[in-house]
């Protein structure tokens, strides 16, 4: 009598190229002639039917996943499906992954009914099949309405909530933290713009201006939106704008920059001190008004930016007077005498340099 070992087990195997077409918006169809022209099916001794059978039953898989998909931690604890580890991680990542064209031009408006009626366009647009678009219309929605109420660290709670990798939880929360403040991005002069460049700006302004700031009294608030008591606390700034601070602050910037600034730029600085100084400070101040504070990267391109590209300013040139505007200040004597005053300036200039120089024009 012979003897065999026999193996059994309930393993889901996905194929990571079929899965990468269904989310992409193709229908089975569709993903077969894709594949056809990749696989070479008579070496198997398969022809386009058994292809496209195949491709059938991964979509019936897809599709059985899809609303576990849209509460992640629902996958590690269903018995319908065995996914070994990396292959769950595979899922929920790619399921998540999005074209940041997309995203750029969703983000900055609400999340509704009415911009879900313009992804047709957007798909035109973008040549992105309608069907990703509204996936990833979609789940950014989702995690807009799932942690807007939540207190705690915006990053944590993504994280926590959708098995998500820091980086693309960052960029999530970048997401909800724009469309929550309402800020500007969809003005033509802001189209140079990336997703990537507001993002960055987003995190910082999550790191440094939200309640889940290290100097921030009250954490238990909500993440997604700016902390109200530093915004008050932005108003202090305007004395800065006095003659006599002003002055001070001037002397004590064109000296320090002296040495890293050609002379003709240093020359338009000092000319300009004053403007620039106001326009940072009514900047900061503005943060408190909700009409403003939508306004600030805008701000920052017409106040700022385009005037410094006037006067012929590299962005090298622009980071060594945010550089120099920000340590020359807390000498003042106004800073000196106030330690609260000394964080919060720390606190708002740790996000507007960055802030600046990611918006500079490349």
């Amino acid at each position: 009598m012979n003897e065999i070992d026999v193996f059994v087990g309930n393993n889901c195997v996905i194929s990571p190229e079929i899965y990468e077409l269904w989310l992409k918006g193709y229908t089975a169809p569709e993903a077969a002639r894709i594949q056809q022209n990749k696989v070479a099916l008579k070496v198997y001794g398969a022809n386009f039917e058994d292809l496209f059978s195949d491709i059938v039953d991964y979509y019936r898989i897809f599709t059985g996943l899809e609303e576990m998909l849209k509460t992640p931690p629902r996958l590690s604890h269903q018995l319908v499906y065995q996914f070994d580890p990396d292959t769950l991680h595979m899922l929920i990542q790619k399921y998540y992954s999005f074209d940041a064209p997309l995203i750029r031009e969703i983000f900055g408006h609400k999340l509704n009914s009415r911009s879900r009626k313009d992804l047709d366009d957007l798909s035109e647009e973008t040549d992105i099949p309608v069907r990703n678009c509204r996936r990833q219309f979609d789940n950014a929605k989702r995690f807009f309405k799932t942690v807007e109420e939540l207190s705690g660290r915006l990053v944590d709670n993504i994280q926590t909530l959708f098995c998500l990798s820091e980086e693309l939880a960052k960029a999530y929360a970048a997401i909800v933290f724009i469309t929550n403040n309402r800020f500007e991005t969809g003005k033509k002069k802001l189209s140079y713009l990336s997703f990537e460049d507001f993002a960055v700006c987003a995190n910082y302004m999550i790191s440094n201006w939200s309640y889940s700031s290290e100097e921030c009294q009250n954490h238990e608030d909500m993440d997604v939106d700016m902390d109200r008591d530093f915004l008050l606390d932005l108003r202090e700034f305007k004395v800065l704008m006095e003659r006599e601070y002003a002055e001070e602050h001037r002397s004590l910037m064109i000296r320090t920059l002296q040495p890293v600034m050609r002379e003709k730029v240093l020359t338009e600085m000092d000319a300009n001190f004053r403007s620039v100084s106001k326009t940072i400070i009514n900047i900061a101040s503005g943060l408190n008004h909700s009409k403003e504070s939508r306004d600030i990267f805008i701000d920052v391109l017409e106040k700022l930016i385009e005037p410094w590209q006037q006067l012929s300013l590299t962005m090298q040139d622009a980071m060594y007077f945010l550089n120099a505007f920000k340590e020359t200040a807390l000498q003042l004597d106004i800073f000196r005498s106030s330690p609260k005053l000394v964080k919060v300036w720390e606190r708002y200039m740790m996000t507007f340099n960055p802030l600046v120089l990611q918006m500079y024009p490349k």
